[in-house]
């Protein structure tokens, strides 16, 4: 069988951490921010942590080996 490639769009936008945690880009962070406070629109400027249910789809993507 040949090598699974890595998807394109999920090597730009997910990062693995050190500690082996997925990062990314914030949800909401990108219009209709009027409405939205200061501290709210500063947090969401800043990577965050991929929610465990997104988790496994986000590494298969990566091309992690399945376990």
């Amino acid at each position: 069988m040949p090598k699974m490639k890595t998807h394109s769009g999920a090597k730009k936008r997910f990062k693995v951490t050190a500690g082996g945690k997925l990062r990314g880009r914030r949800a909401f962070s990108t219009h209709i921010l009027e409405k939205k406070s200061p501290k709210r629109k500063r947090q969401m400027g800043r990577p965050s942590v991929i929610s465990k249910h997104d988790q496994p789809r986000v590494r298969e993507l990566l091309g992690a080996k399945r376990s």
